[in-house]
């Protein structure tokens, strides 16, 4: 390391300042400003010289952290991006949304505040982006190979940049009118404004990836058909079946599943017309379930003028700092305050929902709630504790169950095991010769950089069943997790 003392010196963990709440809430631009550049390099040079970087193991892409905090430090700016494209293809992406499990691996981390690896990696490829150093890198020779992928989130995008600068002919095909998948309607302007989704894909578009948006795989092109026209197909289609809570009530109006309601709310943002779009104004908002998606449900009913906003969890509130069943270097469950969280609303935890109450229209008018109470394994409703919370909106934000599997299985007998995911083998393929599977529809729901991490890992796989070997990188195997003991 360039200071191998910067821990000792800078001991204190900094980020750039949030705008102001009354003011970030009247618009839909991302909630941190940008950071002074003096303050980054201190923050990149608490990098330790820790002999092993436990960050590695703590990233699935395994990003070259202490390389990039170096050069940062520098001053390196094109270097520090140029060793980040090295394992990461959208570093723009994971430096926003991704919940950075490799600073909870970060051997600054036992006993000081972690390094703000983080905020490092997007202000590199922010200042990337401002001074031009991304540029396409299309192949110097074609394979004469074809690669269709079905799915333009980050897995479908991650594998066809990596295919299609090793030569082949790759066309990405998405059902939705805009390519970006979750990237596009799933994350709020807030949290990452579209304009870093649409500046990538230009750089794609030079290199000569080919996009086809709204074209239903399985209803305007069969899977079969696909088969039949592409030398492979991967399947990247993300796990998009939402869990229900099927109980008294759950067929009344206005209780809508979160992704229906954020899908609407970024259409909205990007100025399209959405007929009887959901929406939070004036209303008192209770969204169920307290992860991301629920916060990013937060943040948006907050812009939408909502009258108030209830977060319901039916489990305990995480601690503070991390339990000794979660030791370094594992990621921890501890409580975080969000962009959103900080805005506005009420958590409330150890929360059952029982029921869900009508009014003389058909719609919701509240939930009745009981305590959470534990009993061996099971999270059950304490009988008598029973309370109304108004609702005029419900929000269910209880995660996903899978890829949609009726047309797959229907028309290529794709396999799933018993979580509802595709079945793939050491290689990503799936049991029908030539389909592979990446990101969340074989692994589930998961998180960003897994979903990249598994497009790089699933592209080296298509590259050498097309080509009988590769040099592309393989970052994750199929079955890898994350630290756990």
């Amino acid at each position: 390391m360039a200071d191998p003392h910067g821990f000792l010196k800078i001991r204190q963990r900094e980020l750039p300042a949030r705008r102001p709440v009354p003011v970030r809430i009247l618009d839909w631009k991302e909630a941190y400003e940008s950071q002074d550049p003096t303050q980054l390099k201190e923050q990149a040079s608490r990098c330790m010289d820790c002999g092993i970087p436990f960050c590695h193991q703590g990233c699935p892409l395994g990003n070259l952290i202490p390389e990039w905090n170096d050069l940062t430090w520098r001053g390196e700016g094109k270097l520090a991006i140029d060793r980040l494209h090295k394992t990461n293809n959208f570093p723009e992406f994971t430096g926003r949304v991704c919940p950075a499990p490799c600073e909870s691996a970060c051997v600054l981390g036992i006993n000081q505040p972690a390094v703000t690896i983080k905020q490092v990696e997007v202000s590199i490829i922010d200042q990337a982006f401002a001074n031009g150093w991304v540029q396409p890198q299309p192949p110097e020779r074609l394979t004469g190979k074809t690669v269709a992928i079905v799915g333009s989130g980050p897995a479908g995008l991650a594998a066809a940049q990596q295919l299609t600068r090793s030569g082949h002919t790759v066309a990405v095909f998405e059902r939705d009118d805009r390519i970006g998948g979750l990237l596009r309607y799933g994350i709020p302007e807030f949290k990452m404004e579209k304009r870093q989704v649409d500046q990538r894909l230009q750089q794609m578009l030079a290199e000569g990836t080919r996009f086809r948006a709204g074209v239903n795989i399985g209803v305007d092109i069969t899977w079969e058909e696909l088969r039949e026209r592409y030398d492979a197909v991967v399947i990247a289609t993300g796990a998009t079946v939402p869990r229900d809570l099927v109980i008294p009530g759950r067929d009344l109006g206005g209780i809508h599943f979160a992704m229906d309601y954020l899908v609407q709310a970024n259409r909205v943002a990007a100025g399209d017309n959405v007929h009887n779009q959901i929406s939070a104004a004036g209303k008192h908002v209770v969204i169920l379930g307290g992860g991301d998606t629920g916060s990013d449900c937060l943040g948006t009913a907050t812009r939408q003028g909502a009258a108030s906003v209830t977060t319901l969890a039916i489990g305990r509130q995480p601690g503070v700092t991390r339990s000794q069943a979660e030791p370094w270097p594992m990621d921890p469950k501890v409580f975080e305050v969000s962009t959103s969280h900080e805005e506005n609303g009420e958590r409330k935890y150890l929360a059952s929902t029982v029921e869900f109450l009508g009014n003389a229209q058909g719609g919701v008018r509240a939930l009745r709630v009981a305590e959470t109470e534990y009993v061996g394994s099971k999270r059950l409703p304490r009988s008598g504790s029973e309370r109304e919370i108004q609702a005029d909106l419900v929000l269910i934000s209880l995660g996903f169950s899978g890829p949609e599997r009726q047309l797959l299985a229907d028309q290529i007998d794709v396999p799933f095991d018993k979580s509802g995911n595709v079945v793939r083998d050491e290689t990503y393929e799936t049991g029908v010769p030539g389909v592979f599977v990446a990101g969340d529809a074989g692994r589930g729901q998961s998180l960003v950089v897994w979903a990249i991490a598994e497009g790089r890992s699933a592209a080296a796989a298509v590259d050498e069943f097309l080509e009988g070997t590769t040099v592309l990188p393989s970052p994750v195997a199929p079955t890898d997790r994350a630290f756990s003991l």
